[in-house]
């Protein structure tokens, strides 16, 4: 099990330190680490946010554990220089077209959630979310229009392959867990979504069993906090998926609580707290590190195909959390390391 670390930059490095214990708390034979810079931090190394060093790694690595990019020293620089397109080219050269995002509220957290307690409680769902296409990787750019005005723009678009390969994830994952599928996507106003909508009903008719349903992206976001408990799986583009699920994660506490999996066709994965950099807290050891250590739990399960040992890191992070663990963000005091110590002791 060859694993590659990549800290990044901000809290990353924090936050990966405590989620590489956990693993070696486990002793599971084979395990091995090998480390990398990324983002900013690879930058300011060697002039790119994604040295050919780090992609090779992450290329021959069984998994990848991810940490956040984003440095504010880098924001001055061209966009295919900062630290945010590491990440996206590692989505793109790996081929990681689903990202997996589970949100779920441990009984313990319904005071830090931003809904009441009844209605956090239901919060039980996981974010499909396609990633190798829509604005972020459409065409983009600066133009000048006829009157001498500057203007910007980023090109949506999807074929009906991807999303027909991103649909069959959701209805797999909902096959997996209650058998609902919601489908959340513009389609009274965007092409791309027309066709988003089209796709997922043709491939709906491969899983009879799940019941699907459509919901535009402004009335999912509503419904998110009004009434959580409907949701099962949802299944969205790239761009809805990335606003939807950090939402979600505020729902069920915080988003340092919320991990990741972005896989390929055939489950090699890069694993990453859904929270970035978070530069204005780095190295002050404030960081919530239960994120990146239940996405090495996700690790463990979908790419490494150690389940049992997934199951005692996530249970590890409640018995934690039920004997009072709580970081800044949860409304404690502890610090990043004393809250890696509290899962290692319930471990």
């Amino acid at each position: 099990m060859h694993i590659a670390l990549l800290p990044g930059d901000g809290i990353g490095p924090e936050v990966i330190a405590e989620a590489r214990r956990v693993l070696e708390a486990l002793a599971l034979p084979g395990m091995v680490f090998e480390e990398a810079p990324v983002g900013g931090a690879a930058y300011k190394a060697s002039g790119h946010p994604l040295p050919q060093a780090t992609l090779d790694l992450a290329k021959r690595a069984d998994a990848i554990l991810f940490g956040a990019v984003g440095d504010p020293d880098c924001d001055a620089l061209e966009r295919h220089l900062r630290p945010e397109q590491a990440i996206l080219g590692l989505r793109k050269e790996l081929a990681l077209f689903a990202n997996l995002r589970p949100a779920k509220l441990f009984p313990e957290l319904a005071d830090a959630s931003a809904l009441r307690p009844e209605v956090a409680s239901q919060i039980d769902m996981v974010i499909v979310r396609e990633l190798n296409g829509d604005v972020y990787f459409g065409e983009k750019g600066m133009r000048t229009t006829a009157e001498g005005k500057r203007e910007g723009y980023d090109i949506m678009s999807y074929n009906e392959d991807e999303v027909c390969r991103i649909a069959r994830v959701g209805f797999e994952t909902a096959m997996a867990r209650g058998r609902k599928l919601c489908s959340v996507d513009k389609a009274n106003v965007l092409e791309t979504s027309q066709l988003w909508r089209d796709v997922v009903i043709e491939t709906a008719k491969e899983f009879p069993e799940v019941e699907l349903s459509h919901m535009y992206v402004d009335n999912a976001a509503m419904q998110l906090v009004r009434n959580p408990g409907q949701f099962d799986v949802i299944v969205t583009g790239n761009l809805f998926g990335d606003i939807l699920s950090d939402q979600a994660s505020m729902c069920a506490g915080s988003i340092g609580m919320l991990p990741s999996a972005s896989l390929d066709s055939n489950q090699k994965g890069l694993y990453e707290p859904i929270h970035g950099s978070a530069p204005d807290i780095a190295g002050q050891g404030k960081a919530n590190p239960l994120a990146t250590i239940l996405s090495a739990a996700m690790m463990l399960r979908y790419s490494l195909g150690q389940s049992e040992a997934a199951d005692r890191i996530e249970t590890a992070v409640a018995r934690a959390l039920a004997g009072g663990a709580r970081s800044p963000d949860l409304g404690g005091t502890m610090n990043t390391r004393e809250m890696g110590d509290a899962v290692l002791a319930a471990l």
